[in-house]
């Protein structure tokens, strides 16, 4: 096993720094370079464009400017964004990670749990009303237009019918004279979430080691406990209306992303369900007198969580990317849409940076595919 990752680790390094290559190399190549954002003010004379030039050292041959860019980034200087000057790279990536995080990290964990959960149940009774219209569901969801289906989502809850805001990250006046910023409310938000998270699971845990008639109880009470020690923080902290906001903004755009998720994985474990049941092994535990649950969650579903498995992991490395259309059409400050502008106005730095994030996140989210295989099929063994 630690060979294997020896060998993956000294892989990845050599594919990321191909990757930072081919990246630096594409974004320069753009026609102009972010000087000429001056231009639109004539009262700019050209001697001003000439001195940011140097200044940004966009003035030195591009092959000097990759490999200083490369050593000081792996020196941990990731350079200052051009567009926001002198504004570090780390500094608005670190702020505007987070966001793009919590949005698809959301929205692909639930889907996949309930693409999965609904697939495998359909597969398994095979057939009948219910099976038909939610695969037709789950087509729809899937093959539809994203940008679309966000504005008619926009158009449903948020103009319609009011009960959400029409995207950013949170309403200007409500935070007027607030005591606190944006960026330490929403970071509050993650770590309580995930405590109030670990005490629901740490229930769930427990449950499956007491009597049957008493996991239902206790798993209902540890929930009741996580929820109600969430909201009395925020209530006696005192920011729970600024917490309330931040939340509100964010429903839209995760039950869009959830949506569409959920056709796809729902889709896909109902075909490996199906593919799986026809499994001789699949028989032989029929022949054996094993209950419909057993044969249904030990020996079916978990070889066909194998390709559910793969979609789950690549979509969490492709999260940053992806949010480039939903973060633009809900006007969500995360990173994709971070990177949209640093690539049209060429800020090479800022485009770099937040690449190098969603390429560090693709070659990690491969490695945990194929470590994830070895514990879900005993098949399957690294080397």
């Amino acid at each position: 096993m630690w060979s294997f990752l020896g060998r993956r680790v000294v892989q990845m390094i050599i594919t990321l720094l191909l990757f930072q290559a081919a990246t630096f190399f594409l974004i320069d190549a753009q026609p102009g370079d972010v000087s000429d954002l001056l231009t639109g003010n004539p009262q700019i004379p050209p001697s001003e464009r000439q001195r940011l030039k140097e200044q940004l050292g966009l003035d030195r041959p591009v092959h000097e400017r990759f490999v200083k860019y490369i050593l000081n980034f792996y020196q941990g200087d990731w350079g200052v964004s051009f567009t926001q000057y002198p504004r570090p790279v780390t500094d608005i990536i670190a702020e505007r990670l987070p966001r793009t995080l919590v949005l698809f990290l959301s929205a692909t964990i639930v889907s996949f749990y309930v693409g999965f959960v609904s697939g495998k149940y359909l597969a398994w009774r095979r057939g009948g009303f219910i099976e038909y219209g939610s695969t037709i569901g789950g087509v729809a969801l899937y093959t539809v237009f994203t940008p679309w289906f966000a504005l008619m989502m926009i158009w449903l809850f948020a103009v319609t019918l009011g009960w959400f805001p029409a995207g950013k990250f949170l309403s200007p006046i409500k935070w007027i004279g607030a005591p606190v910023d944006a960026n330490t409310v929403f970071i509050r938000m993650i770590w309580t979430t995930i405590l109030a998270s670990l005490v629901a699971l740490a229930g769930y845990w427990f449950s499956n080691r007491v009597e049957q008639r008493y996991r239902t109880l206790i798993r209902l009470l540890t929930l009741l406990l996580a929820m109600a020690g969430l909201i009395a923080y925020w209530y006696f902290s005192g920011l729970g209306e600024f917490a309330w906001d931040i939340a509100k903004h964010m429903v839209l755009p995760i039950l869009t992303v959830t949506l569409i998720a959920f056709g796809g994985t729902m889709l896909l474990t109902r075909t490996s369900m199906l593919e799986t049941l026809r499994e001789d092994y699949i028989l032989t535990a029929r022949a054996k007198g094993l209950s419909q649950k057993q044969i249904r969650d030990k020996h079916a579903a978990r070889n066909a969580l194998l390709p559910v498995w793969t979609s789950l992991v690549f979509a969490i490395g492709f999260a940053v990317s992806g949010g480039i259309v939903t973060e633009s059409i809900f006007s969500w400050p995360g990173i994709g849409l971070t990177l949209l502008n640093a690539s049209l106005t060429e800020d090479i730095p800022l485009a770099m940076g937040t690449l190098t994030i969603i390429g560090v996140m693709v070659l990690v989210s491969h490695l945990i595919a194929d470590i994830g295989y070895a514990f879900l099929d005993p098949r399957i063994r690294v080397h």
